[in-house]
């Protein structure tokens, strides 16, 4: 009974401790997710309470990089690499994740190796593909109905089309786009706006994905004329 009592009561002293030597901290605030381009750089912060010990940053549950109190980080690839900011009450471990590919999207993790010592965020890396519209400028007769036809290659995700004319919006209705999969986990698009036009116009295709910061654009001319066929 008694080596029972002790075997109960070990947990109990390990914990207390461990209290003792310093281990009562605590991530004060995690990672945030991050939505980025592929090539660019991905950033996270992960601020912990004085008295760590070892913070690992893993992604996908791999570790990419190590910061030790008592020798500051350890990196051992170029992609992955840290800044770190202290204050009298907190330090705080800056991951920086260089050239991003799209693989590296998943779990961002910083856990400083104790119960409860962790905390998670997602990396999201996306593709700006291509945009096209095969002709510049089109001549067509009066009252001749066409179809315009904006192609996005290789993309990640499949980018949102939106078309518009003389920067107005074109309403959903008058255009059809399908998604298809391409290769190496890239999206395609194509979208095929039908139109009578009466008048010159200038009309544009956008696509949008998340990262970007303003949608990519494809732009041509249709010209209301005696020819059907323009460059």
């Amino acid at each position: 009974m008694e080596r029972f009592q002790k075997f109960i009561l070990l947990p109990f002293i390990l914990a207390a401790s461990l209290t003792g030597l310093g281990f009562c901290y605590s991530i004060l605030n995690g990672p945030t997710n991050a939505t980025v381009l592929a090539g660019s750089e991905a950033r996270f912060n992960c601020t912990v309470e004085n008295g760590w010990a070892i913070l690992i940053w893993l992604l996908n549950t791999n570790p990419v990089l190590t910061v030790i109190n008592s020798q500051g980080p350890i990196e051992t690839s170029e992609r992955f690499t840290s800044h770190s900011y202290n204050n009298s009450q907190s330090f705080t471990s800056e991951l920086i994740i260089h050239n991003t590919q799209l693989n590296d999207s998943g779990k961002i993790e910083c856990s400083i190796q104790k119960l409860d010592g962790s905390s998670f965020a997602f990396l999201s890396v996306q593709v700006n593909g291509s945009l096209l519209i095969k002709n510049s400028t089109l001549i067509v007769k009066e009252n001749t109905t066409v179809e315009i036809v904006c192609e996005a290659l290789g993309w990640a995700p499949a980018p949102d089309i939106m078309w518009m004319t003389n920067d107005s919006l074109i309403d959903k209705s008058r255009y059809v786009t399908q998604q298809s999969q391409g290769s190496n986990d890239l999206h395609n698009a194509l979208s095929v706006l039908t139109m009578t036009p009466t008048n010159t116009e200038i009309l544009t295709c956008l696509a949008d994905i998340e990262a970007l910061p303003n949608p990519q654009n494809a732009s041509i001319a249709v010209i209301v004329g005696n020819s059907t066929l323009g460059k």
